[in-house]
């Protein structure tokens, strides 16, 4: 049985037209063309798959697209700025050697980017534990961990600039 649902993804409006028994990854990279969006398992044992819906990582392999209705939803795709700069955890994974083949990269992104956009601030520890679901077989994940550090502490200082250009101007 077929239903239409709409949502934000990667900040547009979509609607479309999905079978009941679909999940949100198979919308996402069968039907949408969204292939950075991985299927490692299909059970939510890897995390490949890791996409932010209304700001929290979830396992797109179990997320039923019926689910994602009234949602936002950003994958890896919305992350680089519409000129083509990267975000900042994807240029940290570039630079501080947090990728190898890559398959596991989108995943690791969003669950890092879903645990900044809420604690800009964490630490060592919480990456750690935002990280805890994804698997990654190539770089060991000591290298991934420093990248999402770094990333921190440019998006820290980002918003730093940002807020003082805004106090500067409302004076």
């Amino acid at each position: 049985m077929s239903r239409n649902i709409s949502f934000i993804l990667n900040g547009e409006q979509v609607s479309c037209e999905i079978m009941e028994h679909w999940t949100l990854l198979h919308l996402l990279r069968e039907e949408m063309g969204l292939t950075g969006t991985k299927e490692g398992c299909g059970n939510g044992e890897c995390g490949a798959c890791t996409v932010i819906v209304d700001r929290l990582a979830v396992n797109s392999c179990l997320f039923l697209a019926v689910d994602a209705d009234g949602t936002t939803i950003e994958t890896i795709e919305g992350l680089a700025s519409e000129d083509g700069s990267l975000h900042p955890l994807q240029q940290s994974f570039i630079d501080n050697g947090g990728i190898q083949c890559g398959f596991c990269t989108p995943g690791m992104i969003m669950s890092a980017k879903a645990l900044l956009d809420e604690n800009p601030h964490a630490g060592r520890r919480e990456i750690q534990h935002a990280l805890e679901g994804n698997i990654c077989r190539c770089t060991g994940y000591i290298k991934i961990i420093d990248a999402v550090l770094l990333a921190a502490k440019i998006i820290r200082e980002s918003k730093k600039i940002n807020f003082e250009k805004h106090s500067i101007g409302s004076s």
